[in-house]
């Protein structure tokens, strides 16, 4: 009697696992090839086109998902409500974020004591071109600019660039003449379920392809500036970081508890595109991973689907505390004092200015360019911090993903539809996974 021989099971490494250790693999390879530039043409491209791969599918699933979720909603008043609910929070808690930025550039001082002659420069001409660009106001005002470019003259054209806010405004008003033609528009529900579904398998096998994409970013960065540039401005660093984690820990950890629910719940069903996040500098890359989770965590899906893809542009709570240190950081190193009244002024400015360039490539650096020049202030400062900008960048986007995926169970429990059970059996289920 022939018996059948048991094949012993492959063991497979976690995909989280697998991202770690092309993390730290990342970290050592850059260190020993630092100074070697011309090796960057040829690990830079395997970054981007993971990070290319993701972008492809950012804007198919947040016109899909928007569009489907308000279809189903079909009441604009509820949409209306969402909206405001919305925008109201992130305001406050963005500044807050401010707020609390300034409060620890006080504290600690990170620019006192640093001799600008001293510290490599970096080059800001390429942002300052784009400041310039973005200071040519047609209405005379960044805001009502950002109004008026939330509606598309043409969505094929608002799609091709990528921009969220004229998509967003499009899907929302799609999705309301769905519903409004009732029967007639279950094929297009159809459709854009389908194409749902279709994108959704795509991420989860390009996601495979994460660890290549982290130790190409990873590497190149360390490559780029190499260990040593950290140490004059281990300082700045430490109180970003510090800084942060007191905001998520704190802060969001406050608004988690009033929610009912614990801030490090969050963060643990969020590990694996935190790490991702951090990993790549690009909140894009955990986009569609985080709106499937936090569907499962116990947001309605019409409210996750409307929430987050806004959130990219108006609640960048990481984006907005490095950049209100980052402003006073500049102000100690040349020595200039800003009194109570200037730092409150420097805070509603960064509100404005924030708002008024969302959708501009390289926000940060930016908004601190005419943020400094309209305080006074020598934006030439930014050039001695653009060697570490990339890890305080990594930094920002982790706090961004955690505050973004907070913000869904805020306006859910707000709505009154947040499923608390939901949230917990998804949580039991993914520490046993």
């Amino acid at each position: 009697m022939n018996e059948k021989i048991k094949k012993p099971r492959r063991r497979y490494i976690s995909l989280p696992t697998q991202i770690l250790i092309a993390l730290v693999l990342g970290v050592v390879v850059g260190y020993f090839l630092n100074g070697q530039d011309h090796l960057i043409k040829f690990i830079q491209p395997v970054g981007d086109i993971f990070l290319n791969l993701i972008k492809m599918i950012v804007i198919p699933i947040v016109f899909c998902s928007l569009a489907l979720s308000i279809s189903n909603v079909g009441d604009m008043h509820t949409v209306g409500r969402y909206g405001w609910k919305t925008i109201l929070y992130f305001e406050i808690i963005t500044t807050i974020a401010i707020g609390l930025g300034i409060i620890f550039g006080n504290l600690f001082k990170p620019g006192l004591g640093l001799d600008p002659d001293k510290l490599p420069k970096g080059d800001i001409s390429k942002y300052e071109q784009t400041a310039d660009a973005a200071e040519k106001s047609t209405y005379g005002n960044h805001v009502i600019d950002t109004i008026v470019s939330i509606i598309p003259t043409n969505i094929f054209e608002a799609l091709t660039a990528g921009e969220l806010l004229p998509i967003i405004f499009f899907a929302v008003f799609f999705g309301l003449a769905i519903a409004a033609i009732g029967e007639k528009g279950q094929p297009v529900k159809d459709v854009l379920g389908g194409v749902l579904e279709a994108v959704f398998w795509m991420i989860h096998r390009i996601l495979r392809l994460a660890p290549y994409g982290v130790f190409a970013f990873i590497c190149v960065t360390i490559m780029t500036f190499g260990l040593s540039a950290l140490i004059p401005l281990l300082k700045l660093l430490l109180v970003v970081v510090g800084a942060m984690v007191f905001f998520i820990v704190v802060v969001l950890g406050i608004v988690a508890k009033i929610c009912g629910i614990n801030i490090f719940s969050i963060v643990r069903i969020l590990k694996d595109e935190l790490l991702l996040a951090f990993s790549t500098s690009s909140s894009e890359t955990v986009l569609p991973s985080v709106m499937e989770k936090m569907e499962k965590f116990g947001a309605p899906k019409d409210i996750v689907s409307f929430v987050i893809p806004t959130g990219y542009t108006f609640n960048l709570d990481g984006s907005a505390l490095y950049q209100s240190i980052a402003a006073l950081f500049v102000a100690q190193m040349y020595g200039v004092h800003l009194s109570l009244t200037q730092q409150l002024i420097l805070m509603f400015t960064l509100m404005i200015t924030s708002k008024g360039m969302a959708a501009v490539p390289g926000t940060s650096i930016v908004v601190l360019i005419t943020t400094l020049g309209s305080m006074g202030l020598n934006p030439e400062g930014l050039a001695l911090i653009i060697g570490i900008d990339r890890l305080l960048d990594m930094s920002r986007t982790c706090v961004n993903v955690v505050g973004n995926a907070l913000s869904t169970v805020v306006v859910s429990k707000w709505e009154n539809k947040y499923d608390y059970e939901k949230g917990q059996q998804y949580l039991e289920t993914y520490k046993k996974a």
